[in-house]
This record gives C-alpha cells, sequence and structure tokens, in this order.
C-alpha cells in the first residue's frame, strides 16, 4: 500500500499523465490536522477536468494504493478534491485555482519535487 509523500508523488505523476497543468506537492506535515500532503492541479477544460478526476484515483491504484476515502465536487463545479486522507488532490479550473489561491493559503509549507523536469524546490 502506498500512503503520505510517495502517494502524494503518484498523484501528481498520475495527473502529468492526464496533461493536468501546474502541477504542484505541498508537504503539509506540522501544518495542517486535514491532511499531510496537498497536490494541486489544473485542467484546461470541463472534459479535462473530468478525465483528471476520474482517472487520477485510478492510476493511482493501480500502483497499490487503497481507493479514495471520498470524492468532494464535480467538473462543473471547476474544483474536485479527491480524498485519500494522508493526500488530498485539488483539480482546479485555471481561473477558479489563480481566484482562490491555494498556494499562497498554504505558503509555508515545504514544495516537494515529484518529478525529474519539475525544479521548483527541493525535498529531503
Amino acid at each position: 500500500m502506498i500512503i503520505g509523500q510517495e502517494l502524494a508523488i503518484a498523484c501528481a505523476n498520475a495527473a502529468d499523465e492526464l496533461k493536468a497543468e501546474d502541477i504542484r506537492v505541498f508537504d503539509l506535515r506540522g501544518i495542517s490536522t486535514l491532511t499531510d500532503f496537498m497536490v494541486v492541479c489544473s485542467g484546461n477544460s470541463m472534459p479535462h477536468l473530468k478525465a483528471i478526476t476520474r482517472d487520477v484515483e485510478a492510476m493511482v491504484r493501480e500502483k497499490g494504493s487503497d481507493p479514495a476515502h471520498q470524492t468532494e465536487g464535480k467538473a462543473a463545479s471547476r474544483w474536485v478534491v479527491i480524498d485519500f486522507v494522508d493526500v488530498m488532490v485539488h483539480v482546479l479550473d485555471t481561473e477558479f485555482r489563480e481566484h482562490y489561491a491555494l498556494e499562497t493559503l498554504w505558503g509555508d509549507a515545504k514544495e516537494v519535487v515529484w518529478s525529474d523536469r519539475s525544479g521548483d524546490t527541493h525535498e529531503d
């Protein structure tokens, strides 16, 4: 079973395979009581949001994850949260993402490098 940071990275990689945009992973341990890791990504259309939401869970289950505990929202709402308990995946329409600025809300969280090409910041 994959959990924690390994699950967060698996979710980010799955979103990347689905061509999600601006994928970022944050380590919220010691900052939030809701979850340990947060993955944030954007979709560029309603069908794209649906595909990301539908397929991220299936793709990480193939890698050994338990099913998501809950999924909140629908693509039509332009913001969907896939809750794996240790990891929350936020799939947002680009406009909503800019408006709600989750990255700023969790600005004190450490960003996790999830891909060789994601050179934003570095993990431990």
